[in-house]
């Protein structure tokens, strides 16, 4: 078992709070729970390498075409087209390496950008400024949390939105079991409490769209 594992970890990965608690040891693993925004995150010495995380990637079947990935995304991508202006400039940030939704996106005619740090690494993607930005099944690989919404925030223009999707940690009885889990690149598991008290860091106001997505507004002024 590593250092950490009967040490208080200083501070929540996604909210800078210093009220964790361990949780739970599956295995060799152990996982922290946050008392201020409930998430829940792997230890940070036993986060997964680069090797390990493209290694499952390459699992995925995530096809640009593939009726069923579309379809798995329309979950979040219908609602976030109602609430878009015409022709909007987006960003698809940890796209993966099939880029499903920003093509359905642009297809709706917005003004799409990709950016994954495996497959499209293109750091200018990261200097422009968006309308809004989509992250579909990326906040639970986060490793830096925390940092990676106030790298977003800063991309997004005044009156933008941040649209996530990802699935939401309920059932604590179920967690050793739960597949989501079970992936090895899932580090840290989110509650709508959670997303709730990240909007709160950011002054954005946070919109559950429908169940495992949510709409991060940023305020105009």
């Amino acid at each position: 078992m590593n250092a950490t594992s009967h040490q208080r970890v200083a501070s929540c990965p996604v909210c800078h709070s210093s009220t964790c608690e361990p949780f739970l040891y599956v295995g060799a693993k152990q996982y922290w729970r946050c008392q201020h925004c409930q998430a829940t995150y792997l230890d940070p010495a036993q986060l997964p390498d680069e090797a390990v995380e493209m290694a499952e990637y390459r699992l995925h079947c995530n096809e640009v075409d593939s009726d069923g990935y579309r379809q798995f995304l329309s979950r979040l991508c219908k609602p976030l087209l109602d609430r878009l202006s015409p022709n909007s400039a987006g960003l698809d940030y940890g796209c993966g390496p099939g880029p499903a939704l920003a093509a359905m996106l642009s297809e709706a005619g917005h003004r799409m950008t990709v950016y994954d740090p495996l497959f499209f690494n293109d750091e200018l993607a990261l200097k422009a400024q968006y309308d809004f930005i989509t992250c579909t099944e990326v906040a639970e690989h986060f490793h830096y949390p925390f940092e990676e919404f106030e790298r977003l925030d800063k991309r997004l223009n005044p009156g933008g939105v941040l649209a996530v999707m990802t699935r939401f940690q309920t059932d604590d009885a179920a967690f050793a079991n739960w597949h989501y889990r079970r992936d090895p690149t899932h580090v840290v598991f989110y509650r709508e409490q959670t997303f709730q008290v990240i909007a709160q860091k950011h002054h954005w106001r946070c919109e559950t769209a429908c169940p495992n997505v949510v709409f991060l507004h940023k305020p105009i002024g």
